[in-house]
């Protein structure tokens, strides 16, 4: 069956870094977008970045860009999310995504804290 597992979170002071990672197996992983998303404390789950799997796009919310890189290996089956410059509002679950057309695939998440 598909698994997304999740590394990396932790917590981190305002203005530090971390790298997430996710590695994926049961399914073709050149095949898949993958992307981030979180979910702050009582807030909705929102899109941070996303790898497109055709030709490599990458996307990012307007809240991270600049300060966020996603990037895949596709060696390792896995795509990771550079954080750099942490702030407060950063933190929440942090969520791997891997879709296509027709299906859709979640990890089960990895909390990032960032401390002032």
């Amino acid at each position: 069956q598909v698994q997304l597992v999740e590394s990396g979170g932790g917590l981190v002071q305002t203005g530090g870094s971390l790298r997430l990672s996710c590695t994926a197996s049961g399914l073709t992983f050149n095949q898949y977008t993958m992307a981030w998303f979180r979910q702050p404390p009582g807030k909705d789950r929102e899109f941070v970045a996303s790898h497109i799997h055709k030709d490599g796009s990458t996307y990012y919310a307007d809240s991270v860009k600049g300060r966020f890189t996603i990037s895949r290996d596709i060696a390792k089956n896995t795509v990771y999310l550079q954080m750099n410059n942490l702030k407060p509002e950063d933190a929440a679950v942090y969520y791997c995504d891997a879709s296509r057309t027709y299906d859709q695939y979640w990890g089960q998440g990895t909390q990032v804290t960032a401390s002032s």
